[in-house]
C-alpha cells in the first residue's frame, strides 16, 4: 500500500514537470518587464541631439528598471542603417529605437526604403522636441521674420543647413515656398560648420540648431531671427516662431521612441509610462532644457499621427521643392 502511494505520487510529479517542460514560456512571461538589458538603437553617430537624449534618458531608465540600457549607435544612410536594424529586430520590448524627424523625412526623399516606417515601426511616445532656429550674420539687416521675408522677396539669398535633405534644408524650402521668394539653398556637413561660414558671412542665412547657434548669438556674433518649431521653446521663450509671421509654418524637429512592430501593448504602455514619469520630473525637464529640448509627451496612438502627418506633409515639400538624398 505503501508502494502504490510513493508510485502515485512519484507520477505526480512527474506529470506536473513534464507540464510545466511543455510550457516554458509561462515563468518568463510571469517576470516584470525589463528582465534583462534593453538595447536603445540610435539611427546616428555620437554626439548629436538624439544621441544626447538617448544617453540622457538611458541613465535615468537604468536607475528606474535596475537593469542596463545599452545605447547602440548606428548611423549611415540618412539613419536607413539604424532603422532598419531596428526594424528586423525581435518583437519583445528589448530592443527600442529613437528617432528624429529624419523618419518622416525619408520617405520622400529615398524611393527604395527597405521598410514602411509606418507599418514596420510602432510609436511609444513624442518625447521631446529640439527646435531649429532661423539665423543671420549681425551684418544682415534683419531683426523679425518680417524683415526677413521683405529682404528675401527684394533680392535672391542664400540660406545654409547641415545637409541635403535635412530637417534645416526642409525648413528653408518651406519659407522659400511659403513667402514666394527666390533663394538658393548651400549645404554643409553638419550644423557647425554651417555657423561657422554663418559667423564668417559666407551666407546670410541658415536654418540650424537653436543650440548650435544660442552660444554664438549670446557673444554677438549671430542673431537669432526665430525658430521654425508650431510653438516657443521652452528653453528661449523670448525667441518668435516663424509661423506668429508667417501663418500655417512649422517645422517640428521631433525626437520620440519606437519599437518594432509587434511589440506587446502592455509592454508599448509601459515604456509610455515610465518616459512620461521621468521627464516629468522637474530635475529631468531642467536638464533636457540646457540641452536645447523642450519636453513633449503623449500617447503612442498620438505620437503616430505626427509621424503619419508629417510624412505626408514633408514629401509634398521634397516634391516641390525637387529635393533628392544624397
Amino acid at each position: 500500500m505503501n508502494l502504490q502511494l510513493t508510485s502515485s505520487a512519484s507520477i505526480a510529479r512527474i506529470a506536473a514537470g513534464l507540464l510545466i517542460a511543455a510550457l516554458p514560456g509561462i515563468l518568463p512571461a510571469a517576470q516584470p518587464y525589463p528582465a534583462k538589458p534593453v538595447r536603445m538603437i540610435v539611427p546616428f553617430a555620437p554626439g548629436g541631439g538624439t544621441d544626447i537624449m538617448a544617453r540622457t534618458l538611458s541613465h535615468r531608465l537604468v536607475e528606474l528598471w535596475g537593469q542596463q540600457v545599452v545605447v547602440d549607435n548606428r548611423g549611415g544612410a540618412g539613419t536607413v542603417i539604424g532603422t532598419e536594424l531596428a526594424v528586423r529586430s525581435p518583437a519583445d520590448g528589448y530592443t527600442v529605437m529613437l528617432a528624429n524627424i529624419a523618419l518622416a523625412l525619408n520617405p520622400g526623399l529615398r524611393t527604395n526604403l527597405p521598410y514602411d516606417a509606418l507599418r514596420d515601426l510602432a510609436p511609444v511616445i513624442l518625447i521631446a522636441s529640439q527646435p531649429s532656429a532661423v539665423a543671420v550674420n549681425p551684418s544682415v539687416p534683419v531683426k523679425t521674420v518680417q524683415e526677413l521675408v521683405t529682404l528675401a522677396k527684394s533680392k535672391s539669398l542664400s540660406f545654409a543647413s547641415s545637409g541635403t535633405g535635412g530637417v534645416g534644408h526642409i525648413g528653408g524650402e518651406m519659407f522659400r515656398i511659403a513667402i514666394g521668394a527666390d533663394m538658393v539653398h548651400v549645404p554643409y556637413k553638419g550644423g557647425g560648420p554651417a555657423a561657422v561660414d554663418l559667423m564668417a558671412g559666407q551666407v546670410p542665412v541658415a536654418f540650424i540648431s537653436l543650440p548650435t547657434v544660442t552660444p554664438h548669438a549670446r557673444n554677438g556674433k549671430i542673431r537669432i531671427v526665430a525658430i521654425t518649431d508650431s510653438a516657443r521653446s521652452a528653453a528661449a521663450p523670448d525667441i518668435p516662431t516663424v509661423s506668429e509671421t508667417v501663418k500655417g509654418y512649422s517645422v517640428d524637429n521631433w525626437i520620440g521612441m519606437l519599437v518594432p512592430a509587434g511589440v506587446p501593448k502592455e509592454i508599448v504602455a509601459k515604456l509610455n509610462a515610465d518616459i512620461l514619469k521621468l521627464t516629468g520630473q522637474d530635475d529631468m525637464k531642467q536638464r533636457l532644457a540646457s540641452q536645447g529640448f523642450d519636453v513633449r509627451g503623449g500617447s503612442p496612438g498620438q505620437f503616430g499621427a505626427v509621424i503619419r502627418a508629417d510624412i505626408e506633409k514633408y514629401t509634398k515639400v521634397i516634391r516641390q521643392a525637387g529635393i533628392k538624398a544624397n
